[in-house]
């Protein structure tokens, strides 16, 4: 078989455009050499955002584009995406209060919002919002945006595009490709077994993601490639600071913003940071430079310092930035640019930068381009859409935990909420024919049973313990080192029995 597309990288933009892809009728297969967004795709601030700073940066059609992406994502994963408020305290010795009202005046008015609330003042002497700083800071805006689970994100676009016909394979490496004849000969590396195996596609979308060039020196050829700047961005997960469920977006002295975001209940998330990355892609890790100055920028504010021994996890990402030749990491385009190399046979098309808020954008982008090189299939069609769990209504998770609950009345209504927000309405498939807590299986710490991790491994992909606590949920910070052993264990001794029922899907 000769594929029509062959996308390389199972990050938020490729499984993104595999969807978009085969739901237009193509024959697509798609490469991820590790689990789904096991790199940048679950590195995020987790916002579904317009980028507020951005207009600074004069931004203007890329944050008018996200803007209107926001209330399209938000129906399309109501369980993985929800509004968020957000606090801007002003800080007198910075950006006046005139600048800031005029900046979230344009936030509020570009990008079509219809059910997101509008900004507002606030009197932070007086209103609870207040409680958690330092009492110089008097007065604050409030404006709003949206909170995504990114990772969630990125595999249920990789599980909608298998519905739809997309042959999706994550852990397989593409070693070589090459042109052949008019199309391209794909050499493929199954990171599980060593099985070297070929596929052909009439084209091929790179988007690899921080390896863009990598994939384009060592798997195509192209040995001076160099499009991309990576920048990298941390973040430290601490204690639940204050008992509100609005989040905080800080200004620091040296020109960049920091968010403070409620997280997974008992925590509270802080980020992010902008520094070039020079070294390996396999060894990104936050930095000492890094947990110092979002301690110390996130202090400036809290009337409670945040100190080191706060901190209970940290991840960081890296950014493929489109280098724009921009002076300083966090003036960098977050725009995205689409290349075409070889029209006139197997084309080759790369994706460089993007955000996680603009990738269906990018995709119809994309399939845009596809169509000029390959012929155009079906009609765009994902703005009206939903993803696997998704088919409820924006406001209905309440609903949707009390259906849940009241299906399953032995389910604690905090593990009830869990899977609600996970997994929408396919909590319901996951909790079939159980009628007690002993119908879910074997018990791996916190809430966490086997019911779930079949799913897990049968539907979405999940080959190990950190496939499952730290991508699929967050419940690595809730589970023992001893827990997660024991449940990567269990899943390597009854893998071969969920690839088999994965393969029969």
């Amino acid at each position: 078989m000769v594929y029509d597309i062959f996308v390389i990288g199972g990050g938020i933009n490729g499984c993104g455009i595999a969807r978009d892809a085969a739901g237009r009728g193509y024959s697509v297969c798609l490469a991820e050499t590790k689990d789904f967004a096991s790199g940048t795709s679950s590195g995020s601030t987790k916002l579904i955002h317009g980028g507020l700073r951005y207009l600074e940066h004069y931004e203007f059609r890329l944050v008018r584009e996200a803007l209107m992406e926001r209330e399209v994502l938000w129906r399309q994963a109501p369980h993985i995406i929800w509004p968020l408020r957000f606090v801007l305290p002003h800080h007198k010795g910075l950006r006046p209060a005139w600048f800031l009202r005029l900046g979230l005046f344009l936030y509020d008015h570009i990008g079509g919002r219809k059910l997101l609330p509008a900004t507002r003042t606030l009197d932070l002497t007086t209103d609870r919002a207040g409680k958690p700083l330092k009492t110089l800071f008097s007065k604050a805006f409030e404006y709003s945006d949206c909170w995504v689970n990114d990772a969630r994100f990125v595999v249920l676009n990789a599980r909608d595009a298998a519905d739809r016909g997309a042959h999706i394979m994550a852990r397989h490496t593409v070693v070589s490709a090459r042109r052949d004849g008019g199309k391209w000969s794909i050499t493929l590396r199954d990171e599980t077994s060593g099985a070297i195996e070929t596929v052909a596609a009439r084209l091929i979308v790179n988007a690899a993601g921080p390896w863009v060039d990598k994939v384009l020196s060592s798997a195509i050829g192209q040995n001076d490639a160099h499009n991309v700047r990576l920048v990298q961005g941390s973040h430290i997960v601490v204690k639940k600071l204050y008992d509100h469920d609005r989040s905080y977006i800080f200004q620091n002295a040296d020109g960049r913003i920091i968010f403070a975001i409620p997280y997974e209940t008992d925590f509270t998330l802080i980020g992010t940071t902008d520094r070039d990355y020079e070294g390996d892609l396999r060894d990104v890790a936050i930095t000492e430079g890094e947990i110092d100055y979002l301690c110390a920028a996130a202090s400036e504010y809290f009337v409670k310092p945040i100190v080191r021994d706060d901190v209970v996890w940290t991840y960081s990402g890296v950014r493929p930035l489109y280098d724009d030749g921009a002076s300083k990491a966090q003036e960098a385009t977050r725009d995205y640019v689409l290349k075409v190399d070889g029209s006139d046979g197997a084309p080759l098309v790369n994706i460089f930068g993007g955000k996680i808020t603009t990738y269906r954008r990018l995709a119809e982008a994309m399939l845009d381009k596809i169509a000029g090189l390959i012929g155009a299939k079906g009609a765009p069609w994902t703005a009206s859409s939903t993803l696997p769990g998704g088919d409820f209504a924006t406001d209905g998770y309440e609903t949707l935990v009390a259906r849940l609950r009241g299906d399953h009345p032995f389910l604690a209504e905090r593990h009830a909420r869990r899977l609600a927000r996970l997994y929408g309405t396919r909590a319901f498939a996951i909790l079939q024919s159980t009628a007690s807590v002993a119908d879910l299986g074997t018990h791996f710490g916190a809430d966490l049973y086997e019911r779930e991790v079949v799913f897990l491994m049968t539907h979405e992909w999940a080959a190990s313990a950190e496939d499952v606590l730290w991508r699929r949920t967050k419940l690595g910070l809730s589970m023992s080192g001893a827990e997660a052993e024991a449940l990567d264990n269990w899943m390597k001794a009854n893998a071969a029995s969920y690839v088999t029922a994965r393969a029969a899907e």
